[in-house]
């Protein structure tokens, strides 16, 4: 069992149709058919929604995306119209907002991944294979991969899983030429945020990307953007292969769900508890950290 143990009733804005309650936002139109995106301050963890809400998360995953669209705006358009708040609007939506293109959206989930671990290292341990894609003998947990590799996912629904697939699976179903053009704007995007992150003392281990296309039939960078929901961020100073890393995520949630403090078992059938105070204090810090530590600004 998963999903959302509390899930939310959508806001009701004057002029907005709700579309659907993802994990993480709410999707809106407009009437001039343009797309509303608010992100909301829900945190997900072993595919539950938890009841526990993170402040000011929704503002620090907003913010973070539209400073990479600006810096990524050479290689991909993004999908970005506007940042000001829907007239009769929540004053609580601001900063969280964003007016954006209606695309056609690609129904894979585009990853790209230069360390391995996650999901990839599991199948390596197994195949010494990640998504079909052979790698060398000897790697191990956070391994740097001798180049980056395309490992596309297909998309899931809320509490179920994303599921790898090889890129042959991808092209199969939605073209070779769009496949191709996925998997090299996937890493042309991976390669300069990497490098970019690496400047400023944080490795990208790996990232998801979604892609649609506009009406001209342009590729267009969606949703969210190398946040840490979205990426793996691990500081570069404590990075040792060998071993799971430190990372700029949620990390505490999944760590106290799992111990012996929280009284749950992920096995069963029970919805997560809710978390207490100092768990959602320590992972709020963890994202105000990754925004402050990947833009060089301040949070404030």
């Amino acid at each position: 069992m998963s999903g959302f143990v509390e899930k939310p009733e959508p806001r009701q804005v004057p002029g907005l149709v709700h579309l659907h309650t993802g994990k993480v936002r709410e999707l809106y139109q407009n009437e001039a058919g343009d797309l509303v995106m608010v992100a909301s301050d829900r945190v997900s963890a072993y595919d539950w929604v938890l009841p526990t809400e993170i402040p000011d998360k929704g503002r620090v995953l907003t913010r973070l995306s539209l400073w990479w669209f600006d810096i990524l705006a050479d290689l991909v358009p993004s999908h970005v119209l506007s940042t000001e708040l829907p007239a009769g609007a929540p004053a609580d939506w601001e900063g969280r907002t964003l007016v954006c293109k209606s695309l056609r959206m690609v129904p894979v989930e585009c990853v790209a991944r230069g360390y391995l671990t996650g999901s990839g290292l599991a199948e390596y341990e197994q195949t010494r294979t990640v998504c079909g894609l052979a790698l060398p003998e000897g790697l191990v947990d956070g391994s740097e991969l001798p180049a980056p590799i395309f490992t596309p996912a297909t998309k899931a629904a809320v509490g179920d899983h994303d599921e790898n697939v090889s890129y042959e699976e991808v092209a199969r179903r939605i073209g070779a030429e769009t496949a191709a053009l996925l998997r090299q704007t996937t890493l042309a995007v991976y390669g300069r945020a990497r490098d970019i992150a690496r400047e400023r003392g944080v490795i990208l281990a790996d990232t998801k990307f979604e892609f649609g296309f506009d009406a001209d039939g342009g590729l267009v960078l969606a949703d969210e953007v190398l946040t840490p929901d979205s990426s793996r961020f691990w500081p570069a100073s404590s990075w040792e292969p060998g071993r799971p890393q430190l990372s700029y995520d949620k990390q505490y949630v999944r760590d106290w769900l799992t111990s012996p403090a929280s009284g749950w078992d992920r096995r069963s059938e029970q919805p997560p508890p809710a978390l207490p105070p100092e768990i959602v204090e320590a992972t709020r810090a963890k994202y105000l950290e990754a925004y402050e530590m990947i833009t060089g600004l301040p949070w404030r």
